[in-house]
């Protein structure tokens, strides 16, 4: 039997089996999955109304709520574009990217009220404003009145082409102009199913959401959490104290942080005056860990912690670092060391690493290759951009763009972005790799390396570091630190100390365009291959 496939079928599957079940907790409302799936169907009903038509885009600029994980389901459901926004974005970047969608409707929070009148001037295909709040004077009218509208009429799931594209997601933009994601309705089940696998303890699972549904790691979770009945408490904005609050109010068992985040919990003072105990496993995606990120996390929180790697484009989850048959760890250092790395692939997708011919490059942990991936995940292509796609999708195989190394286990270590290996002398340095180094310093709260021009050398890596707060480090004392870490052609050669916070993209990620440009200004950086 043939039926098509849908994140519908994730929704249903919890109405079926576990609809008297808490399944979201917002704030101070609760809603079983009968309430849940109830209100998405009457919000596809009442948007069916308004005149809703297929492939039509729908934006949302939305914090964590109930209600843009209810248009996960119900904007579908209409046989609309689901697009959540990153709520950190600039107004400019927000109009560029509604302007290339051509999103038909904008669903915002009352924060974003005063941009609306320009938004109607500059974006005058938007036909609808829609207030995510109890009111606002400069919307059309309100999410609450869409749904009383509408009735809670299940879908015909055999209806639904599974081609069909679902989800719209534009990326960070930390590499250069942010990219519509198109992802279909068979990319995401697909993905749930693979993701389901490496569920440790789903009859028991509390997932708290922390990081935003608009970011690659935060939407690639509603739909496995739902499919297997998890309660999912939404925490609208992550702040420290808050997840520590949740955690224990709630005993919640799973959340997923990027490195930031992470560090942000492990430095904030309320750490150690909650009950944390019923965490059982944290998982870090977004950007490279290290090996002492989850060591000092399992001291924290007292769980497994595991790494993953993917991308917007693959819907997100390649890989995904936790035990193999095949491989025990020989001590406890090279555990942490193991789980800091991406991993190894999930079921329904090829990983490869390979040479600029397209071979594979030995598994040896040491040759360094490019990231290519295959399988029922990666998505269908950039909205709008064949010729972007044709650029990282060549015989089937999507071009992430990572450098990393592997071995005959099929572990993948990310070594550095293609764009950010510095080339000094002829020699290959990770930047990722310094920054680590750096980063187990326990005075270090954060720190990012770059290449810099050098007349010798050509380039040369740059560390800007941020310390803890009340904590001292000279140049010297961090050089001899990194002395039995790293080779000496690997040291930064120019080290500067900052007292402001690094910028960071809206995703968590550092931007390091930003800080390779006060060393490059006025220079022609040379292209790398």
């Amino acid at each position: 039997m043939f039926v098509p496939l849908t994140p519908l079928r994730c929704l249903e599957r919890a109405l079926d089996l576990f609809p008297r079940k808490t399944g979201i907790v917002c704030g101070e409302r609760n809603f079983t999955y009968a309430e849940f799936g109830d209100r998405a169907r009457r919000l596809a009903s009442g948007l069916l109304k308004l005149g809703i038509q297929p492939g039509d885009r729908l934006a949302f600029l939305s914090f964590n709520t109930h209600k843009l994980l209810e248009s996960y389901y119900g904007v579908i459901q209409a046989r609309a574009i689901v697009m959540p926004m990153n709520v950190r974005l600039s107004p400019a970047e927000i109009m560029e990217i509604l302007r290339h969608s051509g999103a038909r409707m904008l669903f915002f929070e009352p924060e974003f009220a005063p941009l609306i009148p320009t938004l109607r001037v500059e974006c005058p295909e938007i036909e609808r404003f829609v207030a995510l709040g109890e009111t606002a004077e400069v919307a059309d009218l309100t999410y609450e009145e869409i749904v009383a509208s509408g009735e809670a009429a299940a879908p015909d799931i055999f209806s639904y082409d599974e081609n069909s594209v679902a989800e719209l997601f534009y990326t960070s933009g930390s590499t250069g102009t942010p990219k519509g994601v198109a992802l279909t309705h068979r990319t995401l089940y697909l993905h749930a199913l693979g993701v389901m696998n490496l569920c440790a303890d789903p009859d028991n699972t509390i997932d708290l959401h922390t990081i935003p549904l608009f970011h690659a790691n935060g939407w690639g979770r509603p739909q496995v959490s739902t499919m297997l009945g998890f309660k999912q408490i939404m925490v609208r904005r992550f702040e420290p104290a808050v997840v520590f609050r949740l955690i224990e109010q709630h005993r919640a068992t799973e959340m997923s942080v990027v490195p930031v985040m992470a560090n942000m919990l492990l430095n904030a003072p309320q750490l150690g005056q909650h009950d944390l105990s019923s965490m059982q496993v944290i998982l870090i995606g977004g950007a490279a860990a290290s090996p002492e990120l989850v060591a000092r996390l399992e001291k924290a929180f007292g769980c497994e912690v595991r790494c993953g790697y993917g991308l917007t484009e693959t819907a997100p989850v390649l890989t995904m670092s936790r035990p193999k048959s095949t491989y025990g760890w020989k001590d406890e250092d090279d555990r942490r060391r193991r789980m800091a790395m991406a991993g190894w692939p999930m079921v329904g997708t090829r990983v490869r690493v390979v040479d600029l011919h397209g071979h594979d490059v030995p598994r040896d942990m040491q040759t360094m290759g490019e990231v290519v991936a295959q399988g029922d995940n990666v998505m269908e292509g950039y909205y709008r951009e064949p010729g972007a796609t044709e650029a990282v999708i060549e015989n089937n195989w999507f071009h992430t763009g990572d450098m990393a190394v592997w071995d005959e286990e099929g572990w993948i270590h990310i070594v550095d972005r293609r764009k950010e290996i510095i080339i000094s002398g002829g020699e290959n340095i990770s930047s990722i790799e310094v920054e680590k180094a750096i980063f187990a310093h326990e005075s270090v709260l954060e720190c990012a390396v770059v290449a810099a021009p050098d007349d010798q050398w050509g380039e040369v890596p740059a560390a800007l570091v941020v310390l803890k707060h009340g904590h001292a480090l000279s140049n010297e004392q961090l050089l001899e630190f990194l002395s039995t870490r790293l080779g000496r052609f690997k040291f930064p050669r120019i080290v500067e100390f900052l007292e402001e916070p690094l910028p960071k993209t809206g995703t968590g990620k550092i931007r390091k365009n930003v800080l390779k440009h006060r060393f490059w200004e006025g220079k022609e950086k040379r292209v790398q291959g």
